[in-house]
């Protein structure tokens, strides 16, 4: 497989204004459209959205996804639903409604941690039950961080992990749970490759609250100085070369830079230097960013 098939499409920028670096907005639906079109001749298969996504599933229908693969994601259940089964089916209904698709490639469960509640065992079966039905092909969760996979792989069986991963956070290699997963015949969809645009930023361009971790945004810039990649190259080759990683999720604001990224993906990658690597999860968790 060619490094570009290895890459999927996010759609969050389709549906909201997203990311630290983005500069345009939501994308509209005529670049939407281009972007597409561009990411299927290169050879990509898979689009990832979800429900919380704004309106990307809406989008996405609009322009016609029939021949992608696509991975949606159902956000938390709210604690008041009572007949779970229910909740599921007509969420993914609606979902298969406003994407005017027949069947989703995978659904994930953005807040995995109620599997381990005392609704869960029911939350995996309705699941399970749209897959049998084949509504769903595949079945998976989103994470935040591999640690979550201790208790959650220990109950129950998947067919898709989401989780974050880029050229300094490497806690899903670290932790095992890479090729715990790969050997087990789990798909590894990997997102947060550019950490929201942070790593591709330069430095002056850093919000100042990313100003304690300046140490380190110096050995990044001191590493693509030696090695004479840039950031984006750097950051798409970390995530590709990684063989237990069957896609790599990217966003994008425009047309060119999809192109960027599809030109960027290919060649090769220098050792990377031990130094480029952060567990803090101030820094390498986005949800955290607000509270810096």
């Amino acid at each position: 497989m060619n490094m570009e098939n290895r890459l999927a499409l996010g759609t969050v920028q389709f549906g909201l204004p997203y990311g630290v670096a983005n500069q345009v907005g939501q994308v509209g639906i005529d670049e939407s459209r281009a972007i597409l079109a561009c990411a299927q001749a290169a050879g990509l298969d898979t689009l990832d959205t979800a429900i919380t996504y704004g309106n990307s599933e809406r989008r996405l229908g609009e322009i016609g996804v029939e021949q992608w693969r696509v991975v949606s994601k159902l956000p938390a259940m709210p604690e008041n639903i009572c007949d779970v089964a229910m909740w599921v089916s007509l969420s993914v209904e609606a979902s298969l409604r406003r994407l005017n698709v027949s069947h989703l490639y995978g659904l994930l469960l953005h807040s995995p941690n109620q599997l381990l509640s005392e609704r869960g065992a029911t939350l995996y079966a309705a699941l399970n039950r749209l897959k049998g039905l084949g509504v769903i092909e595949k079945i998976g969760i989103s994470i935040y961080s591999p640690d979550e996979l201790n208790a959650l792989c220990a109950n129950f069986d998947f067919d898709i992990v989401q989780a974050p991963f880029n050229i300094l956070d490497h806690r899903l290699i670290d932790s095992g749970w890479l090729t715990r997963l790969s050997e087990r015949g789990v798909e590894v969809h990997v997102r947060s490759v550019f950490l929201q645009g942070l790593l591709l930023m330069k430095l002056a361009a850093l919000p100042a609250k990313f100003e304690r971790w300046r140490p380190l945004w110096s050995q990044w810039q001191q590493w693509l100085n030696e090695t004479g990649l840039t950031p984006l190259q750097a950051c798409l080759r970390y995530a590709l070369i990684q063989s237990g990683i069957e896609r790599v999720v990217v966003g994008v604001d425009s047309l060119n830079q999809l192109k960027e990224i599809l030109q960027a993906s290919t060649g090769g990658l220098p050792e990377v230097s031990e130094e480029l690597c952060c567990n803090d999860p101030d820094l390498i968790n986005p949800a955290s960013w607000g509270t810096l």
